[in-house]
């Protein structure tokens, strides 16, 4: 076949001009799309074409031990107005933009007036406003009302004309966040804690704490063009967070946060907390924390009772005996002469609360607790253990005081109990006695309410519980166990005689306050100093820590509670002051049946075992052997057939007889005898006996433990 050049490469040259005009005119769209349309094209992407937009999760609740919601998300919005037109065509953009200002303009009123109706504390005039001036600026983000709104007004505004229509014709949208919300406004609000609202992210407390749990997962969406609509396409479903299923009582809550403030607006105290914990598990129930503001008003700004590292005063001196009584240095039957309330230790002078009336001169080991004795405390320890004060420190540390506690709180303080080096060069004369009472070391308060929890509990020290289980959809999913420190922060004897003596603190001692109608209370009270920076304890108006810390009720410990409050100036008494906020705690706590003796889940096959009276315990030993109940004794010998004199406690399953070897020229416990073992008890001692009422002894006017004159007359109330 010929080719005619001359026909063909005309027609040749005419494809290829065609070709290269056509290449021109793509390359000229795509640099006019570049450079002309660029910031059109940036906005139809950001509000059409969106690849990997985030899809929030909902955040898991915050629950109550018994199931309600303590904190909660609820969705919020921002609304704003787009008052520029997108669209690629001029002409369409014109007559969209055009359209848009007609209908904004012809129902402005009714559009403003609807805005008013939603938002009450705006008028009509102000929405008018707002709008016509967004329209004058043109502004692309121009928001309609300055805070968040709820689901509800969000959907009542897409009710109003021209918001009725999509984003991208009528204008109007809105941003949404997560807000957390709390049906209980501030109750535990520093425990449970807050979110950045900005960033819907933990501040502190348990959101912080368990905010992997809570926040949940992220998902991920598109927008893509479906048949000429544009439509989010998931990629990735969010993944919603877990619930956690805290310790607190709502109930229990309310009634510490009451009582704690009207003792703080009483005495114008300046700080205050409470911690009630459930003596078993450690749980915390309720825990308060309040701080006068510049406005005189209280509020939580600071979860001071697992943060603050302040000198624990009096209720410390629970733990410096039961270290002497465990090694042996000394036993409850023991005396000390504290003179007349001023003692002169290693060039400093010790003082009692009550050395302006005297002093209490020479007391017993439990006197020293029931009247929180400085000098009988300081120098029981001084005496034993002067020379070898790193053994009084490894005592504290064996009972648990000192061990850290790791509490699931952001900010939370460890306490700090310091060892002497060998060389001493961080030990003085004075640091023994002072440390024994409560001052040189730094304890947080929910680790001395720990302690004496162990105290309550047998003996064995669990670690405080906040969270106990993780839910999804109602379910649990996970559970937080009770985690126990020491099984044994004692001996049993050693743990016998210092419940004895905390009972006594309350009963007779300068506890009374904390006591209780119904159920006896056990506990110590506290007050401190408080150090004023470089300016010591004398740098400008004393100021003090003054608590109450103890259990109940006494037999069958349910709770432990700790009341301390900081305050300026005398009058400062943790037993005066402290003392009634924890038994009106108390009192509200067992009113609203919240406890349940034990006995009452018994069943046909529980061993029945009888209350028992003190006194003659070989007698009683031998009606419960024949009788065939359970029973432990805890003396050695039976003094050759003769009466042992003791107590008799029933634990539920057997009876514990436990021998009393309470010297002749000391007045004996009486209370739970009958009258006819307490009056031969008492007489055999050489003291005149006046009886009241009949039934068990449940008081003695001369407490027990101390000396008395023989031909002196004790009196005993007994009731059924």
């Amino acid at each position: 076949m010929n080719f005619d050049n001359k026909k063909i490469m005309p027609r040749f040259f005419v494809v290829i001009v065609l070709m290269s005009l056509g290449g021109l005119y793509i390359l000229g769209n795509a640099a006019y799309l570049m450079f002309v349309e660029s910031e059109y094209w940036t906005q139809v992407s950001r509000k059409l074409v969106k690849e990997n937009v985030p899809i929030p999760a909902k955040r898991g609740n915050i629950l109550s031990a018994d199931g309600q919601i303590m904190a909660s998300s609820l969705p919020e919005y921002k609304i704003y107005m787009d008052y520029v037109a997108s669209d690629k065509n001029p002409e369409t953009a014109k007559e969209l933009q055009a359209w848009r200002d007609s209908v904004l303009m012809a129902d402005l009123d009714s559009i403003s007036r609807g805005l008013s109706k939603i938002f009450p504390d705006k008028t009509a005039g102000y929405f008018k406003k707002r709008l016509e001036k967004g329209k004058k600026l043109r502004r692309r983000n121009w928001q309609i009302y300055g805070r968040r709104i709820s689901y509800i007004q969000y959907k009542e505004c897409k009710k109003l004309p021209l918001f009725r229509e999509s984003p991208f014709k009528g204008g109007f949208y809105a941003e949404e966040f997560n807000q957390r919300k709390k049906p209980y406004g501030s109750l535990a609000t520093r425990t449970l804690g807050a979110l950045y609202a900005s960033k819907d992210s933990a501040r502190y407390g348990l959101e912080l704490s368990y905010d992997s749990i809570l926040r949940g997962k992220e998902g991920v969406s598109h927008r893509a063009k479906v048949r000429n609509k544009w439509l989010s396409l998931v990629d990735a479903p969010p993944v919603d967070g877990n619930d956690i299923e805290t310790t607190i009582d709502v109930s229990m809550q309310d009634a510490a946060e009451k009582a704690l403030l009207k003792q703080l607006k009483n005495i114008n105290g300046d700080v205050g907390v409470v911690v009630l914990m459930e003596v078993a598990t450690g749980d915390v129930k309720a825990i308060v924390n309040m701080t006068k503001c510049a406005d005189g008003e209280y509020r939580e700004v600071k979860n001071n009772a697992v943060s603050d590292l302040m000198e624990p005063g009096s209720t410390f001196k629970t733990a410096s005996i039961m270290v002497a009584l465990e090694d042996g240095k000394i036993s409850k039957n023991d005396f000390v002469d504290t003179g007349n309330g001023q003692w002169e230790m290693h060039g400093r002078v010790m003082k009692d609360h009550n050395w302006r009336r005297g002093g209490y001169g020479r007391i017993s080991v439990p006197e020293v607790l029931m009247y929180s004795s400085n000098i009988g405390v300081s120098r029981l320890i001084d005496d034993n253990y002067k020379d070898h004060p790193e053994k009084f420190v490894d005592g504290l540390y064996r009972e648990g005081v000192g061990i850290p506690l790791n509490v699931p709180l952001m900010g939370s303080g460890e306490p700090r109990v310091r060892r002497p080096k060998k060389d001493g060069s961080n030990w003085s004369k004075t640091a023994l006695p002072w440390m024994s009472i409560g001052y040189e070391t730094q304890i947080p308060p929910i680790a001395t309410l720990t302690f004496y929890n162990a105290i309550a509990n047998g003996g064995k020290m669990v670690r405080p519980r906040f969270v106990k289980a993780v839910r999804k959809n109602g379910e649990i999913v996970r559970e937080f166990p009770v985690e126990v420190i020491k099984e044994r922060i004692c001996s049993p004897k050693t743990l016998d005689d210092i419940q004895e003596i905390l009972e006594m603190v309350v009963s007779k001692g300068l506890g009374k306050k904390a006591g209780c109608k119904d159920f006896k209370v056990s506990g110590k009270t506290g007050t401190a100093q408080v150090a004023q920076g470089k300016g010591g304890y004398h740098g400008g108006r004393m100021k003090y820590l003054i608590s109450f810390c103890g259990y109940y009720p006494s037999d069958r410990p349910k709770y432990s509670c700790i009341v301390a409050i900081q305050k300026s100036g005398l009058p400062a008494s943790g037993g005066g002051h402290c003392g009634p906020v924890f038994s009106e705690i108390a009192q509200s706590v067992m009113a609203k049946g919240v406890y349940r003796d034990v006995s009452e889940a018994s069943d046909s096959a529980s061993v029945f075992v009888p209350d028992v009276l003190d006194g003659d315990l070989n007698a009683t030993r031998a009606v419960l052997k024949e009788l065939d109940i359970p029973f432990k004794q805890d003396w050695s010998t039976d003094k050759g057939g003769k009466s042992v004199w003791g107590k008799a406690v029933n634990s539920g399953n057997a009876v514990t007889l436990r021998g009393d070897n309470t010297p002749m020229e000391i007045v004996p416990d009486v209370k739970g005898m009958g009258a006819k073992d307490a009056v031969y008890m008492l007489e055999s001692r050489g003291l005149k006996v006046k009886l009241e009422g009949v039934g068990r002894v449940v008081s003695q006017s001369i407490p027990p433990y101390v000396k008395y004159k023989k031909g002196q007359t004790i009196q005993i109330k007994l009731k059924r």
